[in-house]
């Protein structure tokens, strides 16, 4: 498992998930570029092809094909402006998402170095259930965990037990 700057109990958890909900046969189109968690999940024997970068926003052809069973999306649809317009144009019959949730005590993330890296949405489990129903998505099953920080301080302590982010496999209904 990846040790150091990756994120060990949030990529421990997600896996956890994908092994329970896909199969090793099923191929996966993964949105984003290549990363360290599509690089685990290829590690693990599954069949992972990553999207090329672009905008999601504007360009949606590349989830626009039944060459894949799956659509899988760790952290994407919070960075667009408009993620109902990919959710709907996705071909593949299975989907399993991860999004960060909308903290009371948090603001959404900003990079203040990259004027892209910033998130549009952050949402409330309730919200994205209902972007995904929208978008002709079922979705079969979900989970919420919690990420605790390696900080000091009142924000660290509420994320030991305030549940950040919500993954969810769901399937094509329309």
């Amino acid at each position: 498992m990846y040790e150091g700057k990756f994120p060990v109990k949030r990529y421990k958890h997600t896996l956890h998930f994908v092994e329970n909900t896909l199969s090793k046969e099923h191929s996966i189109l993964d949105l984003g570029v290549s990363n360290p968690f599509s690089e685990l999940l290829a590690k693990q024997g599954f069949n992972v092809t990553n999207t090329k970068g672009e905008d999601l926003d504007l360009d949606t052809s590349s989830v626009q094909t039944d060459a894949f069973d799956v659509v899988t999306a760790f952290e994407i649809f919070e960075h667009l402006v408009s993620p109902f317009n990919v959710l709907k144009d996705i071909k593949a019959k299975k989907l399993v998402a991860s999004i960060p949730l909308n903290l009371w005590f948090a603001s959404a993330y900003r990079s203040k170095t990259d004027k892209r890296d910033r998130h549009y949405h952050e949402f409330e489990d309730w919200q994205f259930d209902w972007l995904l129903e929208k978008a002709g998505w079922r979705i079969i099953t979900r989970e919420k965990f919690t990420n605790p920080v390696k900080k000091i301080g009142f924000r660290p302590i509420l994320r030991y037990f305030t549940p950040r982010y919500y993954l969810v496999y769901a399937e094509r209904v329309s």
